[in-house]
């Protein structure tokens, strides 16, 4: 029987939150090469949608051939009594989950159970999963990785706007602007279809890039198409401040913009007083002339001073940070000084990182909000919502534990005891992921739905495999809070189910009365009329409605879009541009606050004296649960490596392409290092990808912002060594060490 449909489905890449359009058409009959291999059951061809305007990246050409993968999880597996997974049925593994979670809870209470969701669920099945916890679980206990990426974005908008959404207009705007000032983002190689945006900028010799690597990113600033701004990690912040400064200094504000939509402004000019350019460079190490020349760059293409349009955008480099939230702050701060917010044509967002980051977090995964973006604590949204789940809403728990704390809780007294994961690879992806290891093994009871037999799945006592984005309909929320389509182009191997039907399933076996529809227009339907009134209102929206938009060539529609029509009685159009009319504040004013420099909670001290960044590389995406499973990516970059500046590979030994060992004060891993003057020369760069001895993220920190919770991936003090003594290593350029990895098939 053949397991894949008929048409060719019009659907979206399942990486990045660009969520570039493309084509997947079925193949036919499925054969085994003679080389043993599955043949694709879709071939992959890139389609014309606004953000990737028919161009795909390495990872979107070779998305299909994750489906195929030798060793996808096609059947549930319970861990038996000699240690090992084993295939089960689904009663099997279900009634095991309920018989278990019923115990566990009776014992420990709801929040006994918690929930770890991912930012690559659809928005279907990411509402299903908060409505389960807090219906059926009745847990407080569920947040997801999101919390890793886009939180303090999240609550620096939330602040300063009263909204968060990513990018508050249509990512092609970009395209007319003047200038682009880009911090702590590598979109050249996250998404590179991205690029073709920043072409006005460039010509203008207008793009800013704040990164203290040379990245792909910053190399498009050379040739006189902009300026790369090296700072000293850590230190973006201060950059961004000193940039007030000068813009404040030499009267290049907009005053009418300032006076009528902001209020803040006279307490934020007294204190970036402080940090004029030659103070700012003695803490950030970027030339006081360099500030200045940036600061006049921006202003000048502000609408006010007759220029064609700025934006600001900032990235995970600068929000992953125990100062992350007020890091963005301080660029929605300079934003709102130039006079670009809530103008056609210039700005501030922040670029998404996960597939539906942004939709992942709109409509239920966060510990503390309910669908619609409502806060949990609010009765009056916790009334709204209680009514479309039929339930009683005095039986709604209140917030919970966000990521970090939620992980380091686990199998701890008075902590959770058991966990779901959907959609998450935490063993690899979360910060300080040896004492995450510990916990996930102090637990009774571990549940992982997955397609693949990730690093977390390997530890759990059950693994239900999931469907993908090519087996399954729903709907995503891109990065620039563009509701789209994904479509079924072929159907999934095996037993594997979507996650609509196993929480469907578990709700019934755990005696709950409250209904889980399979059907994800219906679900979208519901998680609608959740959100109806909400800051993030999709009740004007349904499948129907979004096929028929793409069937009258349109890009989707973006959200706020409430129900109800106008005089006229036609549909809300969406709001592709938030903003324009006042912020969503109490006065309709956008609130500018005061922050300063604080630095990393790891700073560089004698006993490990380098800065540690990390981040990612073109072939791979997230923990690289998937990419390293693809051969064309794997022999392009199959293990990590350490980016080591010559100077500090002399004075600490380490030679180019031998072994480095990395050490914080959480542990040590070890890579090859690859001299190159791409980094300062008290930096290295380890990319985050990867699993075993070199795992990045087993020593990266886990401090956190005060206000999102993030953590603080992105720079941490590290001591660095070679792995033998210098007189013992080979000096070759790491090719045979490279060669003796296994590629898989």
């Amino acid at each position: 029987m053949s397991t894949t449909l008929a048409t060719t489905a019009k659907t979206h890449c399942p990486y990045c939150a660009l969520q570039c359009g493309m084509e997947l058409t079925p193949a036919g009959e499925p054969s085994t090469a003679p080389d043993g291999r599955q043949p694709l059951p879709v071939t992959v061809t890139p389609r014309d949608f606004p953000t990737n305007a028919g161009g795909l990246c390495q990872k979107g050409w070779t998305s299909a051939t994750v489906l195929g993968v030798p060793d996808r999880i096609t059947t549930p597996l319970v861990r038996g009594a000699d240690g090992e997974l084993a295939a089960a049925s689904w009663d099997e593994a279900l009634d095991l989950i309920a018989r278990r979670v019923r115990s566990i809870q009776a014992e420990h209470g709801p929040d006994g159970v918690a929930i770890f969701g991912g930012g690559g669920l659809t928005n279907e099945k990411a509402y299903a999963l908060g409505k389960f916890a807090r219906t059926v679980l009745r847990t407080s206990l569920i947040d997801y990785n999101g919390r890793f990426c886009m939180s303090s974005a999240a609550a620096a908008g939330n602040r300063a706007f009263g909204l968060d959404r990513g990018l508050p207009f249509p990512l092609t705007d970009l395209g007319g602007a003047e200038a682009v000032l880009l911090l702590g983002s590598n979109p050249a190689e996250t998404m590179p279809p991205f690029v073709q945006h920043l072409a006005g900028a460039r010509d203008a010799g207008g793009l800013v890039v704040v990164d203290p690597r040379r990245s792909a990113t910053a190399r498009l600033t050379e040739d006189g198409q902009g300026v790369h701004v090296q700072p000293v990690p850590g230190t973006d912040m201060v950059v961004l401040l000193a940039l007030l400064h000068v813009v404040v200094a030499e009267g290049l504000t907009d005053t009418a913009f300032l006076a009528e939509r902001t209020e803040g402004y006279d307490d934020v000019v007294r204190s970036v007083s402080a940090w004029w350019p030659e103070r700012a460079e003695t803490v950030c190490g970027v030339p006081a002339e360099e500030l200045r020349r940036v600061a006049r760059r921006l202003a000048a293409a502000s609408p006010s001073r007759g220029g064609r349009g700025a934006y600001l955008l900032t990235g995970r480099g600068v929000e992953q940070s125990a100062q992350g939230t007020a890091t963005v702050t301080a660029t929605i701060n300079l934003a709102l000084a130039l006079g670009l917010v809530g103008r056609v044509g210039s700005g501030y967002g922040c670029l998404t990182g996960q597939g539906n980051g942004q939709g992942g977090r709109e409509h239920g995964q966060k510990s503390d909000q309910l669908p619609g973006y409502r806060k949990i604590d609010d009765p009056a949204a916790r009334a709204h919502v209680a009514e479309v789940w039929g339930v009683d809403p005095d039986t709604i728990p209140g917030p919970g534990r966000p990521a970090v704390a939620l992980l380091g809780s686990l199998g701890t007294p008075g902590g959770p005891q058991a966990l779901f994961v959907h959609g998450s690879n935490v063993l690899v992806s979360a910060p300080n992921a040896d004492r995450v290891r510990d916990r996930l093994e102090a637990l009774d009871l571990l549940v992982v739905c997955d397609f693949v037999p990730s690093e977390t799945a390997q530890m759990a006592d059950v693994v239900l495999p999931v469907t993908q984005w090519a087996e399954e309909e729903g709907t995503m929320t891109s990065l620039e809070g563009r509701v789209i389509r994904r479509r079924r182009a072929t159907t999934a191997p095996g037993e594997t189910r979507s996650e609509l039907w196993i929480l469907a399933e578990l709700a019934r076996r755990l005696g709950s009365g409250v209904t889980f529809s399979t059907d994800p227009a219906e679900v979208f339907d519901e998680l609608a009329r959740a959100s109806r009134g909400g800051p993030a209102d999709y009740s004007g929206l349904s499948h129907a409605r979004l096929d028929a938009d793409e069937a009258s060539c349109g890009p989707g529609l973006f959200w706020p879009c409430p129900a109800g029509g106008d005089a006229t009685g036609a549909e809300h159009p969406g709001t592709p541009r938030a903003f324009l009319d006042g912020f969503p504040t109490p006065d309709g004013r956008a609130r500018m606050v005061t922050v300063d420099h604080l630095g990393p909670t790891d700073d560089v001290r004698a006993d490990a004296p380098t800065y540690l960044v990390t981040g990612r590389v073109l072939q791979h995406y997230q923990s690289g649960a998937q990419t390293r499973r693809v051969p064309e990516l794997y022999r392009l970059v199959p293990e990590a490596y350490v980016e080591i500046h010559p100077y500090l590979g002399l004075r600490t030994g380490v030679a180019d392409g031998a072994r480095v060992r990395v050490r914080s004060a959480r542990g040590e891993i070890e890579a090859v290092a690859r001299w190159t003057d791409a980094v300062r020369p008290e930096v290295v760069f380890v990319p985050f990808h990867f699993s075993g001895v070199g795992s990045v993220n087993r020593i990266t920190s886990d401090a956190v912002d005060p206000i999102s919770s993030m953590p603080e991936f992105k720079v941490c003090a590290v001591e660095v060594e070679p792995v033998q003594a210098p007189e013992q290593q080979a000096t070759s350029d790491g090719s045979s060490l490279h060669e003796s990895q296994e590629v898989p098939a």
